[in-house]
């Protein structure tokens, strides 16, 4: 009668796969509870190379071998598409559990490769963790068996560890070399496409929107211009009961990396920041975001954004690229809220001009909105450092309103005059900064140089002992934050020069934006911050007996509009 082994899983929450004992082993299983541990590990990698290491073919290899040799108590630990260079892995750890727990007698694996293929930590285990635990370790294919130590076979276990170390990292250095190629092709290398997206049928590389989910994100980009930060939106959704992106995806039949919540409506802000951050929903493919250190160390570190690599224009937008870049604006000027509780559309946006600092928005409990009031930050802390001035938030909005429907009636009317009076403004004002900037540039970069020629020589000085190591350090720590910080400006120069460059194409883009308000503009938190970046309040004059006050706005993408001048040029 021929006896029929069970490997069906006991526990579908359990890594450990046990199967039936032998029926003439009961006698051997009356002298030892203990169990053997049968582990079997594939990876992606390994997957390619056939049948030969699948997880079946391992079973069967390992169960004959259990058989043949009379081991009790046969149990399976498996480890399914997970790489062998570090031992992070559920069934690895659940027989490595078992083990210390003492209930182990003897590990069998179908080599010492699918035991783990960093060599320092599989020889850890054969050498020092199995034998401190009496567990005896057996690699079948490479004749490896811990009981043995006089065993030739033994001593080459090092040589085959170190080769199957290599082949992990050779395969590494493939894998990574053919994603780089990918990757600065402008192919995505994100397997996770962004909420909002799916894969077009007839092209997988290709994304095209999605339009239920797509309406979400420009919502989410519609709230956060009026001024509601991430918990505030992410509350809002909640309410509303709208899906989040993992339960969205689970209902159109789209695998995700997290599992779908107890509660498939709740939006956590993380989520919602995650969706304003990410630059894809401009149009385009943004590749290397991420990078990891070693095959050693799995943890994915973000990437500065001058390393990532951005394809412009590889699908359709769900958001324009000045929302998104207004967004990213808002999401650093975080708002501040009085201890009330209290805030207002303009807050981050306000500066005095006098000193150049923010206005803080004022507001109690008991007060009025006609008595809410913005102040001078520095004059709040340092009386003696600015004037006395703040403005009244019924105030601030009338001069506001008045000042952005001047702008954009003249601009609707006079958009020819005004396209000439603005690019002539801007060509001034861009060779100016772009003469300083350049300058500044070439600067710092013939000082960085100079920083690199100071360290050789004093590394030469410290090397002949004419240099001590006291004051090599000291000096060559003064020069590396010298140079750190050299560079850092060379970006913003560099920034800054393209932006300039860029002046008529932005007069274009106020034009167009302006043209949309034809009809008045409304005072929203999104009106607002879609044409305003910035507000300049002066100190009341009370000169003529009554308080005046004036602001000055700067309007995004062509800054200051002297609006007085071009009327007066127009009517001349």
């Amino acid at each position: 009668m021929t006896n029929q082994f069970n490997d069906d899983i006991m526990n579908p929450t359990n890594p450990v796969q046990t199967v039936a004992q032998p029926k003439e082993d009961t006698e051997m299983s009356r002298a030892t509870n203990k169990i053997t541990a049968l582990y079997c590990r594939l990876s992606q990698e390994d997957a390619l190379a056939g049948e030969s290491n699948s997880i079946s073919n391992q079973k069967s290899i390992l169960l004959s071998y259990a058989k043949e040799h009379r081991f009790p108590n046969p149990t399976f630990f498996v480890d399914d598409g997970y790489s062998g260079t570090n031992f992070d892995r559920p069934g690895f750890q659940a027989m490595l559990d078992e083990i210390v727990a003492g209930n182990v007698a003897v590990c069998i694996t179908k080599d010492l490769s699918r035991l783990g293929r960093n060599s320092s930590l599989t020889g850890l285990y054969t050498n020092f963790t199995f034998p401190e635990h009496g567990v005896r370790y057996i690699a079948i294919n490479d004749d490896f068996d811990t009981s043995d130590p006089n065993s030739v076979n033994n001593d080459f276990a090092g040589i085959k560890n170190w080769f199957n170390e290599f082949f992990a990292r050779d395969t590494s250095r493939k894998i990574r070399a053919v994603t780089k190629a990918k990757g600065e092709k402008g192919v995505p290398l994100t397997t996770n496409i962004p909420y909002g997206y799916k894969k077009d049928p007839d092209n997988p590389k290709h994304w095209i929107i999605d339009e239920e989910a797509a309406m979400v994100v420009r919502r989410i980009f519609d709230m956060c211009m009026e001024g509601r930060g991430p918990s505030q939106i992410a509350n809002q959704l909640t309410a509303e009961k709208v899906l989040n992106p993992t339960a969205y995806k689970s209902k159109e039949g789209i695998t995700t990396r997290t599992s779908t919540s107890t509660n498939p409506y709740h939006w956590n802000s993380s989520t919602v920041v995650h969706v304003l951050e990410r630059r894809e929903y401009t149009g385009c493919i943004v590749n290397f975001k991420t990078y990891t250190n070693s095959i050693w160390d799995k943890k994915q570190r973000q990437n500065p954004e001058e390393k990532q690599a951005v394809f412009e224009n590889t699908h359709k937008a769900i958001i324009d690229e000045s929302v998104f870049e207004k967004v990213q604006i808002i999401r650093q000027n975080r708002h501040r809220k009085t201890k009330t509780g209290k805030s207002s559309m303009f807050s981050g946006m306000l500066y005095c001009a006098d000193c150049g600092e923010k206005m803080y928005f004022c507001a109690s409990n008991n007060s009025k909105f006609e008595q809410s009031f913005f102040e001078c930050s520095v004059h709040h802390k340092h009386r003696d450092k600015c004037k006395v001035h703040f403005i009244r938030s019924v105030v601030l909005e009338d001069l506001v309103q008045t000042h952005m429907n001047a702008v954009v009636s003249y601009v609707i009317r006079y958009e020819q005059h005004f396209r000439k009076v603005m690019t002539e403004k801007l060509q001034v004002e861009s060779e100016e900064k772009l003469r300083v900037w350049k300058k500044q540039f070439l600067q710092n970069e013939k000082r960085i140089a100079e920083l690199d020629r100071l360290f050789i020589k004093i590394y030469e000085d410290n090397a002949k002992g004419t240099l001590s190591d006291k004051k090599f350090e000291m000096m060559s720590q003064r020069y590396e934050e010298e140079q750190s910080q050299l560079k850092s400006e060379l970006v913003t120069l560099q920034e800054n020069i393209e932006v300039q460059d860029r002046q008529i194409e932005n007069l274009e883009k106020f034009i167009q934006l302006a043209s949309k308000y034809a009809d008045g503009v409304p005072l929203t938190p999104y009106a607002l911050r879609e044409l305003v970046k910035k507000i300049y309040v002066s100190a009341a004059d009370k000169s003529s007996g009554k308080r005046k006050q004036s602001i000055e706005i700067e309007y995004d993408f062509v800054g200051f509009i002297p609006l007085n001048e071009l009327m007066q040029k127009k009517t001349a």
